[in-house]
């Protein structure tokens, strides 16, 4: 009898799919990773399934033990597996933006599930990190399976999913693409598909809202704001995420990943996740930059079954503002062209001191300037910072070193203008980045007047 001699045995090995639809408009080949098709529905099986093993193997879980974890879910689901099982106990802790069929799903495995509030801080004592270290320190056999920095994650996908996908491609792939939370996924998986062909291209997909694209892009932890899709991005930097495997960052809009989740059922009858939505949007968005016909794999993290009463509902897609697309094929380049003055753009340096800033945007009419130091953009200084520093003692003579913040989001010119709403309502200014130089500024009021022309 060929059998499994229990369900984590057929972790792995999922199938993949040309997407023949959905990405028909590019030259490139898109291949779709399935990774929904693991019995837990998700890549987190790989990990989960890793973690409890060395945890196992270097005693940090011992029988009749309980795994405690922060999660948005998935992981959850393949540690919650694994522990069933082995006879293990489970405590998952989640942010409240995540979908109810996630809690549900984890406490049908028997596990305790406790929901934190999203907006927090990471180190707020309410946080669902705080709150599962925690746990895990107060429940007598706790193991915390500390995702975010296990060395165990990424390790998963280095032995696991890129020898999968290398032999599944015969070693053809020019293009991976993949989403960032942990970073466990496309660290591991890159490490070793960059081990086999050093030329290969990876891509990390990034939603409007997180960290990582301003990160990549200006070496600088901006602030994080909260968003809709779930499973990635992040508001720290976990110590999986390796940036030296990545190559480019693409980012997304919650409107752009539900948009193509529903687009990849209804088109290609493949049900996926909001988060795959976000790769095949990247994917298409990165293949339109290529002048030659490349093969591109983007891997899927997780089943639509789990949001279901989000995603694929209309009543909660219309009343979030999903479901118009009120820009059309509007850019930020069009925001540019519209800007008068749009050409110059007028920029400070550390060490110039708040006199120079002054004189500058007095000169110039003008309210913030970027700060770049070495060709790259290091933060912003507006005028209300100046003027809190002169009403707060400060002089004239004072440099501008500490007055410098990164209350700002990066853009290209290609990008949608339908982004700009999700990031204006964060309270930033956007720098247009164009091939690692800065091309323009775009505040507020630059908006208002692109919006009055359209009407």
């Amino acid at each position: 009898m060929n059998a499994a001699k229990n369900i984590l045995e057929v972790i792995g090995n999922t199938p993949l799919v040309l997407s023949h639809s959905v990405a028909s408009d590019v030259d490139s080949d898109i291949y779709l990773k399935l990774e929904y098709v693991n019995p837990g529905s998700s890549v987190k099986d790989r990990p989960a399934l890793q973690i409890v093993e060395d945890a196992e193997k270097s005693g940090e879980l011992e029988p009749g033990g309980t795994i405690v974890e922060a999660t948005s879910g998935n992981t959850g689901m393949g540690l919650a597996m694994a522990a069933a099982v082995k006879g293990y106990d489970c405590i998952f802790v989640m942010p409240d933006k995540m979908s109810d069929e996630k809690i549900k799903a984890l406490r049908a495995f028997g596990a305790r599930v406790v929901v934190c509030p999203t907006a927090v801080e990471p180190d707020d004592p309410r946080s669902y990190y705080s709150v599962a270290r925690r746990l895990a320190e107060e429940t007598p056999g706790g193991f915390l399976a500390n995702q975010y920095h296990n060395p165990s994650n990424p390790r998963a996908h280095y032995l696991d999913t890129g020898p999968e996908l290398w032999e599944q491609t015969g070693g053809e792939i020019d293009v991976f693409v993949a989403t960032m939370g942990t970073g466990g996924t496309i660290s591991g998986t890159a490490k070793y598909l960059k081990e086999q062909n050093p030329e290969l291209t990876v891509v990390g997909v990034d939603p409007i809202g997180s960290i990582y694209y301003d990160y990549f892009k200006t070496g600088k932890i901006t602030e994080a704001h909260s968003y809709l899709v779930e499973g990635f991005g992040e508001d720290i930097i976990p110590s999986t995420m390796h940036f030296d495997y990545v190559d480019e960052v693409v980012r997304v809009s919650d409107k752009e990943c539900f948009r193509y989740t529903r687009r990849l059922v209804r088109e290609e009858g493949i049900f996926a996740g909001g988060s795959s939505g976000a790769v095949i949007c990247a994917a298409i968005k990165y293949a339109r930059r290529l002048d030659e016909k490349l093969n591109i794999i983007a891997l899927l993290p997780d089943s639509g079954a789990r949001y279901l009463s989000k995603i694929f509902d209309d009543d909660w897609m219309r009343e979030n503002g999903f479901l118009e697309d009120r820009w059309g094929d509007a850019t930020i380049s069009d925001i540019l062209v519209n800007k008068e003055g749009a050409q110059t753009v007028f920029t400070t340096t550390t060490g110039e001191t708040v006199a120079d800033v002054i004189e500058r945007m007095k000169v110039h009419g003008i309210s913030q300037l970027p700060v770049i130091d070495d060709g790259e953009v290091v933060g912003l200084i507006n005028e209300s910072d100046v003027l809190d520093h002169l009403l707060g003692d400060g002089a004239h003579g004072d440099t501008i070193d500490t007055l410098v913040e990164t209350s700002f989001a990066v853009v290209e010119p290609s990008d949608r203008v339908g982004v700009i709403g999700d990031l204006f309502g964060d309270g930033r200014v956007l720098l247009v980045i164009d091939g690692g130089e800065l091309a323009g500024i775009i505040t507020k009021i630059d908006f208002i007047d692109f919006v009055t022309n359209q009407l």
